[in-house]
């Protein structure tokens, strides 16, 4: 999940549905072949299955319905064309209906013009000093040239941006049009525009312009080579130009290491101490696997795996599979047993009677709080603390990603799922790159393809084009169950049979958001201040979703605000917190791990790798094999 933009690929999904059962956890095989059950099933919201063969009509209607979905969504990316027609009817009937918002638009229309007029007239005086008559947003770079303030390419960005300010005035504040149709609207109507603004054209875009006469055309020249070449790689199922300098085991992921348990879904990696002596606590990293594991190891330099043992903690972390076609019945509950119950035994065996330091990223964060609820229920008191990375437990105001959960919309994407056995992550990449598709699709197009420039590849660009898919059943799960009923924010969520409830969870809680989040916005990760029922320490970093948190010392422009709230203290909201928590400059894991020590003991003897005698021997080096799953 994240802020760079992934490449779009074509996928030729497969035809036939395939079905398997669940294969029981093997500490020594690596791949795990499934044994398909004796008739396929279906699942409705509630996680209930169906016996879809009970009846021949209804069994053909089911797979012809969902068979032509998932054909139609290989033409839409993913998106369902009736939640778009549903969007698109509730504000058109609204908007035809209310004469009042009518006229008000018109008015509207009107000042803009008389705008522009004042505005044309203005240069034609006073030329590129004139004042603007409408400025972009402040994260809108498009017209940030010099060139974009002659004419008469001021004329063009001034009408482009004037017009995008009136259809957010007449996609919003329609009296009776739902919020979720309202949001999915305005989107759409920006995907538009910012296809059709002045900057993604030649012969519009002043800069384009001046380089293509300086360099005679060969800007243009090297922009085709540069598709032609993004083209290939990409039918080639190959990454972006550069990920090849950018290598698992060599360059990223480099962290000394052991594979130490290894199951159907995950392998624990235990990385070996950089100091003398270690905290008896040991930290067990949860990584969401939505993305390869090793976010948190990138770079020796940026490496916060490498930073947590050069300060004296015996530091593991799951590397998750990249599930297949029989992986497709995997359900939410067994990535929380497989991955965090049976990661965290291990771990109790390897470094016995010490309580564990557990991390949690992104959707990692999430399973790991649903895990926690549950051993606190049960009175399983094996953790320190719990922090959190970007990670949302209620999911209310879960972004911009809300524009693709409704029932319509899942269901959409259950049976493209339901065809494929999971979602692809080039599918994934599609909605990502929508949302904030200025900045990466059309500014990629301009710069890659029209100015005939390549941005250097790094580190973090490489291992967002090393992508995952995510299972069927899990998927459908986690939309639904998170997503769509918010069931554990609301103490819905069913883990054995029985509810769990964050308020149960009282160990320590340490949690970052990022200013710039566009999947976990900073104040949906906030809410766990309302949720647990302990000490939260909240931090708030620059940056966005992964480089936010990839934020090393002596990383240039970061910086943080940190307050803790006490068990008996007051809630301060997220507008007060603000005001409240002083903002400091440079990074912010040095204050997390100042919090680690506050709640570790004293330095001792260094910890074995691996265990034998119970059961948990050294199966291979770090990075393992799962990272390499393609």
């Amino acid at each position: 999940m994240g802020e760079i933009a992934k490449p779009l690929r074509l996928v030729a999904p497969s035809t036939e549905p395939a079905f398997s059962g669940v294969a029981p956890v093997s500490q020594d095989v690596s791949r795990t072949t499934l044994k398909a059950p004796d008739r396929a099933f279906t699942e409705d919201a509630t996680g209930a299955s169906h016996d879809r063969d009970s009846s021949t009509v209804t069994g053909f209607a089911d797979v012809a319905d969902r068979s032509l979905h998932a054909s139609i969504a290989r033409f839409t990316g993913g998106l369902s064309p009736a939640a778009l027609a549903q969007a698109y009817l509730d504000w058109a009937v609204h908007l035809a209906a209310a004469p009042g918002k009518q006229i008000l638009l018109a008015q509207k229309a009107m000042r803009k013009a008389i705008r522009f007029g004042n505005y044309a007239l203005h240069y034609a005086s006073q030329g590129a000093s004139a004042p603007l008559g409408i400025e972009p947003l402040p994260q809108d770079r498009r017209f940030a040239a010099d060139d974009w303030r002659n004419w008469p390419f001021n004329m063009m960005s001034q009408a482009f941006l004037l017009q995008q300010q009136w259809w957010h005035n007449a996609t919003t504040d329609v009296r009776g049009v739902s919020r979720q149709h309202e949001n999915m609207v305005q989107f759409g109507a920006r995907q538009i525009l910012d296809m059709v603004a002045p900057s993604n054209f030649p012969l519009t875009n002043p800069e384009i312009l001046r380089r293509t006469i300086a360099s005679g055309g060969l800007n243009l020249i090297k922009g085709l080579r540069n598709f032609a070449e993004d083209w290939e790689r990409a039918a080639g199922g190959k990454g972006p130009v550069g990920t090849e300098d950018f290598l698992v085991g060599r360059d990223l992921a480099t962290s000394p290491g052991k594979v130490v348990y290894r199951n159907r879904l995950i392998e624990l990696i235990q990385y070996a101490p950089a100091t003398s002596a270690v905290r008896p606590e040991p930290i067990l990293i949860v990584p969401a696997w939505i993305m390869k594991y090793y976010i948190l190891d990138l770079s020796p330099q940026n490496s916060l795996v490498k930073y947590l043992t050069e300060r004296g903690f015996t530091v593991f972390m799951i590397s998750w599979k990249n599930p297949a076609l029989d992986d497709r019945d995997l359900a939410l509950d067994d990535y929380r047993a497989l991955g965090v119950m049976n990661a965290l035994d291990a771990v109790d065996a390897i470094v016995p009677r010490q309580k564990v330091h557990a991390v949690g990223y992104c959707l990692g964060g999430t399973l790991l709080s649903i895990a926690a609820a549950a051993m606190a229920r049960d009175g399983d008191d094996r953790l320190a603390t719990m922090t959190l990375l970007a990670a949302q437990t209620d999911f209310t105001e879960a972004g911009e990603l809300m524009l693709f959960i409704d029932e319509s919309q899942i269901a959409f994407l259950e049976d493209m799922m339901w065809e494929q056995g999971f979602l692809d992550s080039r599918q994934m990449a599609g909605a990502f790159q929508m949302l904030r598709s200025n900045d990466l699709v059309w500014s990629r197009v301009v710069h890659d393809y029209l100015l005939g420039e390549r941005a250097p590849m790094i580190d973090l660009m490489a291992w967002n084009a090393d992508a995952t898919r995510l299972p069927y059943r899990m998927h459908s799960q986690y939309l639904r169950k998170l997503f769509l009923d918010n069931e554990l924010a609301e103490g819905r969520f069913v883990v054995a049979d029985k509810p769990v409830a964050l308020t149960d969870i009282r160990v320590p809680v340490f949690a970052v958001g990022t200013e710039h989040d566009h999947v976990a916005p900073w104040r949906s990760t906030y809410k766990i201040n309302l949720e647990v029922g302990g000490e939260v320490t909240y931090l708030l970093a620059t940056g966005g979703h992964n480089a936010g948190i990839v934020s090393e010392p002596g990383h240039a422009g970061r910086s943080f605000r940190m307050l803790t709230k006490r068990t008996n203290e007051r809630y301060l909201d997220p507008d007060r917190f603000l005001v409240a928590a002083k903002q400091h400059d440079g990074s912010w894991w040095p204050n997390w791990i100042e919090w680690l020590g506050e709640h570790s003991s004293a330095a001792t003897a260094l910890q074995p790798m691996g265990a034998p005698q119970a059961g948990y021997p050294i199966l291979g080096d770090a990075p393992g094999t799962y990272v390499f799953q393609q």
